[in-house]
């Protein structure tokens, strides 16, 4: 029997001497529970991803000094697997990329040997090829039982996207090997999976069925061991899982959360033994309510701010913020700031502050009509014999947004702006004004999953935490008497299917109709996406939650001319 340790890691990226202790510390416990092998997620001394910062060669330097030092302290009865980089000391005479993604494999204080990741991803918010030369050879090695044992284990090492190349799961191969069937070949007991693999709805289950298919397929059980934790726009979910080789789940760790767990081989089944298996989450609203939670936490501690701010309108996107703030940082630590125009209900000033009473928040009231005012005189000469229109209603939202930018400013608050996916994708939206903050929560989840994840809200804590006002009331941004948002854009569950065809699904306007869409509408709402690309390049960053959110991984041009494909 040998017990293999998994430690689901939140780095913090660039802390290298942080993480190195997290992985210590795990050593250490692990070590105490009798594992021989500690493994540990994709880059892990350095965090995932870690961008340009692998440009700066000090970095990297540090990166291997931390690396050996870190060697020096493990137990000396310990394996332990290190996600790291490694220098391509033949770029220089062969060419290629002056890095590799790489994992050592530490052991008796020293590097006993680096295994390089070998397929590099460069769809969605992966670069890797901008940095890391990718490996040429199967990664695998031996493992004593212990040092005086001469009974050993032959496993193979990947690396996250490693795993993510098999043409029967897939129908089609995205890269030229495989290299889960070249460990295959070379007749290892089982396989682990490094990963650092980011957070969309519902991946999860594709994770685990791609890795029963290939347990089934190979005839081998495998490890995936997966980061946790938010890093800018990205959240890894962690969710690392066991299978045995008939496929059958025998282990997960929790979600969202850094977690730690053990597992043991049996020599004479050839197989893992079913240890802990953590509930899956009960549906998407709990899963991505997990994962915002996550998001803001990490986004405010890795940036150094423990106490945020927000605008409170009322509505359902600021209500829905405000409670996942509130449970990401505490009541204690989250402002709301109402600041009510002329044009402002009596209803949406109310529902503002039963929501902070419910979440236990507290709140302050910025009247903006005065300062309405003075833009007003400011601009009456300029604006004389024009019509009042978006430019007055937008000036609105940019006092709004000045306001909150003081009080951030003033009080070293972090800002959270309230806007959803769907406003993002047609420009519903006002730059400089709603859309200023250092984090965008919510800027991936359509309008109707803001609806859906209040009501689940509100089921699992069975009580009313956000009034039934906000989730029944028309939503507008009352910018001018009796506006709705129905006055500008198609219903919701119209807007947000067609967006789901447009941006998700790749559909283009003529399938959209087909589907039963109406044409002037779906004309309208493409174009609308279209024209809003300026708005979303300079927005904050947004939690991203689907596998095609407007951040890092969306790359349109601003100057361009869409037609209806």
């Amino acid at each position: 029997m040998i017990r293999i340790a998994i430690a689901q890691l939140n780095p913090t990226i660039g802390d290298l001497k942080g993480n190195a202790q997290q992985i210590l510390e795990a050593a250490q416990r692990a070590s105490q529970e009798g594992a021989r092998l500690l493994l540990t997620p994709e880059l892990s001394l350095c965090g995932y991803p870690p961008r340009d910062l692998l440009l700066n060669p000090s970095f990297v330097e540090e990166m291997s000094k931390t690396l050996l030092n870190l060697a020096t302290q493990l137990p000396s009865e310990l394996a332990v697997l290190v996600g790291t980089v490694d220098l391509n000391v033949r770029s220089l005479q062969t060419g290629g990329k002056p890095l590799f993604n790489s994992v050592a494999l530490l052991e008796q204080g020293q590097i006993q040997q680096i295994f390089h990741k070998r397929l590099l991803p460069t769809y969605d918010v992966f670069d890797e090829d901008r940095y890391f030369e990718p490996g040429d050879e199967a990664n695998h090695f031996v493992l004593n039982l212990s040092s005086e044992s001469t009974q050993s284990i032959h496993i193979g090492v990947t690396i996250c996207e490693d795993l993510w190349n098999d043409e029967e799961f897939w129908g089609k191969r995205t890269y030229h090997l495989n290299p889960i069937a070249d460990l295959a070949q070379k007749g290892v007991d089982f396989t682990i999976n490094l990963s650092a693999s980011p957070y969309t709805v519902g991946k999860q289950k594709l994770r685990e069925s791609m890795l029963k298919h290939g347990a089934i397929r190979f005839r081998q059980p495998m490890i995936y061991v997966n980061q946790v934790g938010g890093n800018d726009d990205l959240i890894f979910d962690g969710s690392s899982v066991v299978v045995d080789r008939q496929g059958n789940l025998v282990c997960r760790a929790c979600g969202f959360e850094a977690d730690f767990v053990t597992v043991d081989y049996d020599f004479e089944k050839r197989d893992f033994l079913l240890s802990s298996i953590v509930p899956e989450p009960e549906c998407d609203e709990a899963e991505i309510w997990s994962a915002l939670v996550l998001g803001v936490r990490d986004y405010a501690r890795k940036c150094g701010f423990s106490k945020v701010v927000l605008g409170l309108s009322g509505g359902i996107d600021s209500a829905l913020v405000a409670a996942i703030a509130a449970s990401a940082l505490g009541a204690e630590n989250v402002l709301g700031i109402l600041m009510p125009s002329p044009y402002s209900s009596d209803h949406s000033v109310g529902d503002a502050l039963s929501l902070a009473e419910n979440l236990g928040i507290q709140t302050q009231k910025l009247p903006i009509g005065q300062l309405m005012n003075a833009y007003d005189q400011t601009l009456e000469e300029l604006f004389a014999g024009t019509s009042f229109g978006v430019a007055e209603e937008n000036i609105q939202s940019r006092i709004r947004g000045t306001l909150l930018m003081a009080v951030a400013n003033k009080f070293a608050y972090l800002l959270i702006s309230t806007g959803n996916k769907s406003e993002m994708a047609v420009g519903y939206c006002t730059l400089y004004g709603d859309m200023n903050g250092g984090l965008a929560a919510i800027a991936d989840v359509p309008k109707t999953r803001v609806y859906s994840i209040c009501e689940w809200l509100n089921r699992r804590d069975t009580s009313e935490l956000i009034p039934a006002n906000i989730l029944t009331k028309a939503p507008s941004a009352e910018l001018k008497p009796g506006q709705v948002d129905q006055d500008s854009l198609p219903p919701y569950e119209v807007l947000d299917d067609i967006l789901d065809r447009f941006i998700h699904q790749h559909q283009s306007a003529a399938e959209i109709i087909a589907a039963g869409h109406d044409s002037t509408v779906v004309d309208r709402v493409v174009k609308l996406v279209t024209i809003a690309e300026f708005k979303r390049r300079q927005a904050p960053p947004g939690i991203k939650i689907t596998d095609r959110a407007f951040g890092t991984g969306w790359r349109m041009p601003i100057a361009s001319k869409r037609q209806s494909y």
